[in-house]
Order: C-alpha cells, then structure tokens, then sequence
C-alpha cells in the first residue's frame, strides 16, 4: 500500500469507505462549505469556508490578509472535509445511535490560482453556492480582484465516506419497548428577504427562484 492510499484509507468502518472519483465528486457537488484543517504557529487551526469543485479539484478563496490563506500558499499540508447529513439514527440503547451521512475527506498542499483561471475559479466558487448567480450581478473589479487570494487543492488525496439505513442494535435489545429507526434531514431554503436598501422594486432572481425549487 503506498503512502497516499495509508494516508486516505478509511480505518473505522472501512466497508463505508469509496475512493472513486464518482462517488467523491459527487458528494463535493451536493454542498459548498467545507471545513479547512492546517497548522498555525505549532497549533492546530479549523475553518469553515465556501468552495468550488472543478474537475479534480478544490478551489477556495478568501482575503489577501487571512490568516488561512497566507499559511496555505506557503505550502503547508492541509485537510478539507465536507460533510452532508442525511438522517438521524435511534437505535433502542444509547450506544448504537448515529447518523447516516456523505462525507469528504481531502489531503494536501494548496496552489496558487492567478490570472485567467482566478476568475473562472470564482465563478465555480459562485455556481457552487448558487448556480447562474454569476452572470446576474457584477463581476469582481480590479482592486476586488486585488484583495482576493484563490487556492486550488488537487482530489487526488481524497476518499468518501457513506452511512445509509437504521440502527444496528444487538440483537438482546430488540424486544426493549423503545421506538427505534432513523429521521430522515434535508436542506430547506425558506422564502428570500428583500435587502431593505433596494432602491426600485424586482422580482427575485432567476437564480434563486430555481434555488428554490431545488428539491
């Protein structure tokens, strides 16, 4: 086994574990915030921050004078996971509850992205969140762009993790007179709030209409 499949290897559960670039893809596209692992000053630092998937890669963005993103352009290793709930599980003893669940986990060092490929790294970042939104408002100025430090981390270092169905109980706990099964989680987005400094009344965007109808 090499370094890299020790290092992705998923140890507690491991049937639960996928390494297809399929299957990791499409966990990444299901969400668009993820979680920024990486030593600073000897300590260890997490950080929650949006992202793009394009390709075989991750990107991320974030201002000149983040911490983050100056110790991440240095080079140093970093771990992104993403995360994405999909139910509850209540299983009939304390012990044996859990949730199942899509997760990403990436290793590696961060590039960084300029010129051409900045912009287009920003609009994944955007379609990420909100497909179309891009096109709709207006695009990064020069001093904007200035202020802006955009990161691509390769999935190459990247496995999946997936828990799906209810409880497992042992089997002695079974005729205990407690409900048992699992509660299913989705994402819901409620009506948008008009920002109170619109000048003209509009209707909402294209972009979040569809948002909304998102199932």
């Amino acid at each position: 086994m090499s370094e890299i499949e020790r290092k992705i290897k998923v140890i507690r559960a491991p049937k639960r574990g996928h390494y297809d670039k399929e299957t990791i893809y499409r966990i990444l596209d299901q969400d668009y915030l993820c979680h920024v692992g990486f030593v600073h000053e000897g300590s260890p630092v997490v950080i929650p921050t949006l992202y793009g998937r394009h390709e075989n890669a991750v990107y991320l963005h974030g201002s000149m004078a983040s911490r983050m993103m100056k110790n991440l352009e240095k080079g140093c290793e970093v771990c992104i996971t993403v995360t994405q709930v999909d139910g509850l599980v209540l299983a009939r003893s304390a012990f044996h509850h859990s949730m199942n669940y899509q997760s990403v986990v990436v290793f590696g060092t961060a590039e960084l992205v300029t010129d051409e490929e900045k912009t287009m790294a920003l609009k994944v970042i955007s379609d990420q969140i909100i497909a179309d939104r891009w096109e709709e408002v207006r695009k990064p100025n020069e001093k904007e762009m200035k202020a802006t430090m955009v990161l691509k981390i390769s999935l190459d270092q990247a496995s999946a993790k997936i828990r799906t169905g209810g409880p497992v109980d042992e089997k002695a706990d079974h005729s205990l007179d407690v409900w048992a099964g699992h509660v299913p989680v989705k994402r819901q987005y409620l009506p948008p709030i008009t920002d109170e400094l619109m000048e003209n009344e509009r209707e909402v965007s294209p972009s979040i209409q569809k948002l909304l109808r998102k199932k």
